[in-house]
Parts: structure tokens; sequence; C-alpha cells
């Protein structure tokens, strides 16, 4: 049903002064806008304004879902831990688990996802390769304890979210179900009004070998992106890092120690030695959880991709400043020539062809040149440990990459049985066999969605909602509430706007026309209707598109019909 709106009995405190603590434009109009509220760190409360867009985000989110056949159901936000210590990931979730104890001392923890919970859920329910495949989806409050919680609804602690699994009996199906939830990703990006892209992604905490996340692109964003115009697109933390480098020489050279007075930084070391930065040699320390120490070996100029480098040696950590003097190290003269017995030396795939390496002597004030590999030192391992830069060659086309930065507003997974192993959870396929099941995971955050598409729709006056999320689409300004002639036609306009099945809000507050002005453009009404008494002694009304800031005078017995068609053609380039 169209909602009929009157701003009077409608709770929307809007605020003049910009809130102190808003560091993106979402954050702030959100507040302003009199949408939601902080509660604590990264913990809001959404107000009728915002929570009605909140809902028309997850309706368009059921409305793909249901498409697709996946179906929605609901799981609690406690958790007992016994099903996180079932599938390993109790003790390495890391700090962001919340978890508590109940008055029988029992463990739990809010969910921050509900992999644990589903794969129990369907184990001893699904028992035959003929219920499959399954897809189930639920939108509920997640939590993740976030160390730094910022920007909003950007990077908050409890959160919306519509999370989905699949259960499948082969790759086929799963890779089947997979694409249909990526088309019905895209969809939703659309229907939100969004510029986005799909990229190529690290399936983090997760798990999984295949992932794609949906960026939507914005300055705001945390996520460092690279793309191409052929159509290749990355999270800067998984793309592969394609670099062309000329080695600093074309012959080896003979191993040298440079006495380097106080140099410690790439910066430094290139200045004293009249080199190019990029023709010295980073080396970075880290420790294994057995406690064995790893050099990663890269060139000056570029950072260390940490996520590529787990893959290397996983759950690998870098030093923190104790863990130098107890491996009897020194910080900035780091190098693999003379590194302690037994450290691992992996090093970027880029320094195969350099004969001359630029490296720390493992000794305060003092640097090699001329270092070579299989000679002075050697490398177990070689691998891509770069964080991809704009100019590196696309790995498709090979052309400079560019950059962008977006927001993380959907992410899907190819779980595998990461799962179903651990978790016990099988099927009988068609030979009688017991078989676990392959699994797809699918999230989209709803509430970092209505974020994004802030991001995405403001100016300097406020939020400019596409009418796919806005909290009602036409809203009618009557200049003069106690006015015989203008408030009686505004209701009139107002009624039959929602007879029509608009949701309209009507301002009838007695307010001055700048303030009714002012907040229709910062709660960013998309079509406002303005009834005066000028306008209405010549028959018409004025109509402000809030996308554009176009003005339109339109006859008074028109006015419904010509608003109705302009949100029901927005209403269709958005469905």
């Amino acid at each position: 049903m169209p909602a009929a709106l009157k701003m009077s009995g409608l709770w929307s405190p809007t605020l003049k002064e910009e809130p102190a603590e808003a560091e993106v434009i979402s954050h702030r109009l959100l507040l302003r806008a009199g949408m939601m509220r902080k509660t604590a760190a990264g913990i809001y409360t959404f107000l009728p304004l915002g929570y009605r867009s909140v809902r028309k985000i997850e309706q368009i989110v059921r409305e793909e879902m249901d498409a697709i056949g996946s179906q929605e159901m609901l799981m609690p936000i406690v958790q007992p831990a016994e099903l996180w210590e079932e599938s390993g990931r109790w003790e390495v979730y890391g700090p962001e688990l919340a978890r508590l104890k109940d008055r029988q001392g029992r463990d739990f923890c809010l969910g921050p996802t509900h992999e644990e919970v589903i794969t129990a859920t369907v184990r001893d329910e699904l028992r035959s390769y003929r219920e499959l495949p399954v897809s189930l989806y639920q939108i509920n409050t997640k939590f993740r304890d976030e160390m730094r919680p910022r920007f909003g609804l950007l990077r908050g602690r409890e959160f919306i979210m519509k999370d989905a699994y699949s259960f499948h009996a082969s790759q086929e199906s799963l890779q089947a179900h997979y694409d249909d939830m990526v088309r019905a990703y895209g969809r939703i990006c659309d229907r939100l009004g969004l510029a986005w892209r799909p990229v190529t992604a690290d399936s983090g905490q997760i798990g999984g070998s295949v992932t794609v996340e949906f960026m939507a692109l914005a300055e705001s964003g945390e996520a460092g992106l690279v793309h191409c115009d052929c159509g290749y697109a990355a999270n800067v933390e998984a793309a592969e890092a394609v670099v062309a480098y000329e080695a600093a020489a074309s012959t080896s050279q003979p191993l040298e120690k440079v006495h380097t007075p106080s140099v410690q930084t790439i910066a430094d070391l290139a200045a004293f030695l009249g080199k190019n930065p990029q023709h010295t040699v980073k080396t970075m320390a880290a420790r294994t959880t057995a406690g064995a120490l790893v050099f990663f070996c890269l060139p000056g100029d570029r950072e260390l991709n940490l996520l590529k480098a787990e893959k290397i040696v996983p759950a690998v950590e870098m030093l923190d400043e104790d863990d130098f003097a107890s491996f009897g190290i020194h910080r900035g003269f780091l190098g693999p020539v003379g590194a302690p017995e037994r450290t691992m030396i992996v090093a970027d795939r880029t320094l195969k062809n350099e004969l001359a390496w630029t490296v720390g002597a493992n000794e305060p004030d003092h640097h090699l040149t001329g270092a070579l590999p299989g000679r002075d030192f050697a490398v177990d391992f070689w691998a891509d440990l770069l964080t991809a830069e704009p100019g590196d060659a696309c790995p498709q086309c090979g052309k400079p990459l560019q950059a962008a930065r977006g927001i993380e507003v959907s992410q899907v997974f190819q779980l595998g049985t990461k799962y179903s192993v651990s978790m016990g959870a099988t099927f009988m396929d068609e030979t009688g066999a017991e078989q676990p099941f392959l699994m797809g995971c699918y999230g989209v955050g709803i509430t970092r969605s209505l974020a994004a598409v802030i991001e995405q729709h403001a100016d300097e006056n406020g939020i400019a909602w596409p009418v796919s999320v806005a909290p009602a689409e036409v809203a009618v300004l009557p200049l003069a509430v106690d006015d015989e002639l203008v408030a009686p036609v505004a209701e009139r306009l107002w009624s039959e706007l929602a007879e029509a099945g608009l949701d309209t809000v009507l301002d009838d507050r007695d307010e001055r026309a700048g303030v009714k002005f002012a907040d229709a453009d910062l709660i960013g009404w998309p079509y406002q209707l303005v009834i005066g008494k000028k306008g209405l002694a010549e028959g018409s009304v004025e109509l402000k598109v809030r996308a554009t800031g176009d003005r339109i005078m339109l006859p008074l017995d028109d006015a419904v019909a010509h608003v109705t068609g302009l949100v029901e053609a927005e209403r269709a380039r958005f469905s």
C-alpha cells in the first residue's frame, strides 16, 4: 500500500549543524536528515524515515532472491560456540567475534555470519541428492566487533545483512546457482540506482576459492580498486600485480658492504646511494604460528600484500617492535644475505631478473649491494607479493590499469566443502554413498547499501534519492498551511497522489517556506510539489525535481497525472 504521510505527525528531527563525528557524506546526511541516531560506537538506531528506506532496500533484495528460487527463513543472532568449534573458526576468527556466556557458563557468540548455523540446520534434514539443490536466505542483524568503527554505516559493528546459502550435489549445479546470484546481485545494484563494478576479490574469513565483490564506486570507499577498459576489475588486495621492471644491472656484480649510517627507510637508502627506489629491495619480517622467521623481499617502491603473503605462508604475522629483538634482527637493515638460520625467504617474482640486489646487511648502519640470488642467498619461494597499483599491466589484456575507490555492498562465494566436511554435513548420492554438500554463500549489506546510495546521490543541500529507495516519492509543500485556498488544494493533491499509488508526504507544518524547502532537499524527496497562492491564482503549481534541480510550472488539473507519470517512469527504470 502506498504511504500517505504528514510531516506534522512524522518524527523526523532534522539538524541544522554538521555532526562533528561524521566523516563521510552518508554519515553526515543520515544524521542531519533525522534518519538515524548513534547509540554506541558503530551502532545506530534507525528513525522512521531511515527505516522506510531500509525496508525498501530489503524488498528489492527479497524480490530478486525469490525470483531465482531462494527461500526466505530466519536464523538466531546468538549462536552456540560448539558450532563454531566444529567448523574450526571459534579460535581463529579473531577479536571481531563477540563472545559471551549464558547463566550456565556456556559459550555463545553474536553472529557476524551464519555459515555454521545454516550448515547445522540442514545436515540432518537434507539427506538425498533428489532434494538438491536448495537455496535459503535471511535478512537479519549481524554483529562484528570492529576495532575502529567509523564512517557511519560503512564500517559499523551492528548492521543489517541479507545472507543466502545454497547446497548442491555437483559443481555444475553450484556454478549455475552462483551465476544466477551474480546476475541477481547486478539487478539489485541497478535497482538501487548504484554505479557499480563486479570485482575479483579475496574470500577472507568466509573461505572458498571463487568470489566476486560488487563495489559501488565512491571516493569515500575504503576499498581500492584497479580496473581496465577490457572489463577486468579487482580489489587491489586480490588483483594480480603485473609489473614490468628493468633490472638495475645487466650482469652480476660483486657483493659489497656499504656503511649507511642512520639510513633506515627505502627513501633514505635510495637517496644515500643515488639509486631509483625500485632498484632497491625492501625486506619485511614476519613469523609463522610455529615461531619460524620469514623474510618477504620486494621492490623498494612497492607495498607488500599481506593477503597474498598469507597464501604462501598461512597464518603468518608481521613482526612488532618487540619481536625484532627476540629474533636478534634489526629493523631497517634486513636482507636475505646472512639471515638468521632457517629463515624462510619469499621474494616477489619481479625480482627474478634483478642481478644486483641492494638489501640490508642484517647489521645496524650497513647495507649490501650486488647481492645475487643463488650465489649469495637462496630464495625458498617466488610469488606475486605486491599490492596492485594503477599503471600495472592488466592481467587480461596488458593495458595499464586505472584506479578507483569503492564501497563493497555485496559479495558472492563458492565455498565448496569447507563447512560441510568440517561439520559432517552430507547427503546420499545416486549410488547410495555419503557425499559432503557443495555450498555457496551470498551476502548483501542492506544498511551499507543505504549508505552507498547516499554517497552517490547527494549534493551540498542533502540527499537526492532515487525513487526506489526514497522514504517517500513525492512531497507536497503548501507555503501557507492556514490559507483557505492553499491548504485544501495541498490536502487534495496529497490524497490524490497517494490514491494513484505514490508514496506521498504532506508538509503540513506551520513553518516558513525556507524551512520547508531546506528540509525537503535535506531529506531528499525526489519530486516536490510546491503549492502557493500566487501560482494557484494562475491555476498552476510548481514541481521541483530533486535530482536535477529542474523546476516546472504545471496546470493544477494536470499535476497529479504528470507527477504520477514521472514517478512510474523512474520506477520502471529501477525495476
